[in-house]
Formats: C-alpha cells, sequence, structure tokens
C-alpha cells in the first residue's frame, strides 16, 4: 500500500453519503476493498451495493467502542486484513455557546471526538502487530479558527488535530501512519445553511475523497483542502489578535457559522442531536 491502494481493505465510518461515500467510490476506484459503516445500515448497505463486490456495508456507530470493535472485526472477516480506516463520522450543530442544547453538545463530542479516538486506538491494535496501515482523520479547518456560532464544533475538530498529532509521535517507527485532513466549507448536508462567502468557496465532497485516497496511498499528514488555504492561514496567525480578528471580519469568515440558517439547518441538526 506503499503508493497504491491495489488490494488494500479500508474501513470508512460515516460512509453512506457526502464525505465518506465519495471517499468509498474514489478508493474502490483505485481497487480497494471497502467497508462503509454508518449509524443507517440501510443507506450504508445501499452506498455498498452501488459501488459492486469490491465493498460491504456494515453498521456502525462510533460513540460506542463495543459497536466500532464489532465493524472493525467485520470488515477483516468479510474483505482481509484492515490496510486503512478513515474516521470520516461527523456532525456539526451550530448557535451561540449559552444556547446550545446538552444534547447537541454530547452528539459533538461523542462523534467528533470519541469516535476518532475509538477508532483510532482499535485500529492501531489491528495494524501495529502487522507493522503497517494508515489512518486518517478528517478534521477540519474549523478547528484552527475557532469561529463564533460553532465553540463545541471547534473544540472537537482541534482536538481532533491535536489528538492526531500526538499519536503520530507515538506511532514513529512502528509501521503504521496517521495524517488528518482539514476541509473547508464542503457541499454536504452537514454544511446546509451555512452563508456564502466571498473568499471559501464551497468544495464537492469529491474533492475530500481525492486528497484521503491520495494520502491513504502515499502518506502524509497534515492535509489542507484546498491546500491554498494553509499558506493563507499561516501568516495570519503571526499577526496580533486584534488584527487576525478584523480581517476574519473583513473576509466574512468570522460568520461562516455564526450566521447559518437555522430553518434550512432545522432538520439536519435535530437528526444529529439524536446521533447519540
Amino acid at each position: 500500500m506503499e503508493t497504491s491502494l491495489e488490494g488494500a481493505v479500508v474501513a470508512i465510518t460515516g460512509g453512506a453519503q457526502g464525505i465518506g461515500r465519495a471517499t468509498a467510490e474514489a478508493m474502490v476506484g483505485q481497487g480497494a476493498r471497502v467497508a462503509i459503516g454508518d449509524l443507517d445500515l440501510e443507506k450504508a448497505a445501499a452506498a455498498a451495493g452501488e459501488l459492486g463486490e469490491n465493498a460491504v456495508g456494515l453498521p456502525l456507530d462510533v460513540a460506542d467502542r463495543d459497536s466500532f470493535r464489532q465493524f472493525l472485526d467485520s470488515a477483516e472477516s468479510l474483505l482481509g486484513p484492515l490496510d486503512g480506516l478513515v474516521n470520516n463520522a461527523g456532525v456539526m450543530i451550530v448557535g451561540p455557546a449559552e444556547e446550545e442544547d446538552p444534547a447537541a453538545t454530547a452528539a459533538m463530542i461523542a462523534v467528533n471526538l470519541t469516535g476518532v479516538i475509538n477508532g483510532t486506538q482499535l485500529a492501531i491494535g489491528l495494524m501495529k502487530p502487522r507493522h503497517r496501515g494508515r489512518i486518517i482523520n478528517i478534521a477540519s479547518q474549523a478547528g484552527k479558527a475557532g469561529l463564533p456560532g460553532g465553540a463545541t464544533y471547534c473544540a472537537t475538530k482541534s482536538a481532533v488535530i491535536a489528538y492526531s498529532e500526538a499519536v503520530r509521535g507515538e506511532l514513529k517507527g512502528s509501521g503504521v501512519g496517521i495524517a488528518w485532513v482539514l476541509p473547508g466549507i464542503v457541499n454536504t448536508e452537514l454544511a446546509a445553511g451555512l452563508p456564502e462567502i466571498g473568499l471559501m468557496d464551497a468544495l464537492e465532497p469529491s474533492d475530500i475523497a481525492a486528497a484521503v485516497t491520495k494520502t491513504m496511498a502515499e502518506g502524509g499528514s497534515e492535509v489542507w483542502v484546498p491546500a491554498v488555504n494553509q499558506w493563507l492561514d499561516a501568516p495570519v496567525r503571526l499577526l496580533p489578535r486584534r488584527a487576525r480578528e478584523r480581517i476574519l471580519a473583513l473576509t466574512g469568515a468570522d460568520k461562516v457559522l455564526a450566521a447559518a440558517d437555522p430553518v434550512r439547518r432545522k432538520d439536519y441538526e435535530e437528526q444529529a442531536a439524536d446521533r447519540t
């Protein structure tokens, strides 16, 4: 799996739709065998059926460690030893911090952070004795920013970045690699109702899938999508706090979560809060 996914076995969480579904399709297209895990088994099975014999759909609640263990065990039983894991499942519920429902807070922490930790730990347990494998955690550029209107979401994604960096150091010399991908705004259900920002064009799930697939095949660490955003972000971080906040205001980036349309997000956020 050093430079090719031909014959590799990859498990993808939250794989029934959006970024996960696009990633499964891209990896199958590169010759991988893919286990699609999702809370909605019917959707996972349908997605796998569309991708053909090299994909299987399995039930998965990432926040439940036993469910995650069963997902990986089933993936190995059906497809073979695990070569890669993509921790993609995530939820985003926006609004002022003081108004956030405790169920929303719990759901984001359970899925976005605990789910990533569960998957990473379990995958390492399978991969490390074999001295091979790659784990990719889907974070967000919001994890670098701390955007108003998304305090808990940003906190969970920031934690995923720090967690992945720490684990990367622990895995040196083990043969197991870990990387974290930082998408911008992606045209998925999770981003429904977010305002259009002039300097932040919405990406398609296929854009993230391409980056994830390349990283799974070739390795990497912190991967920004689009890549140019990393080089725009770096110099801004050297500025004083007030100057950084002024730039966010001028670009409208400070409103990307705070000005989300609650009506357009209502159905998604109600379902997301019920995930745990």
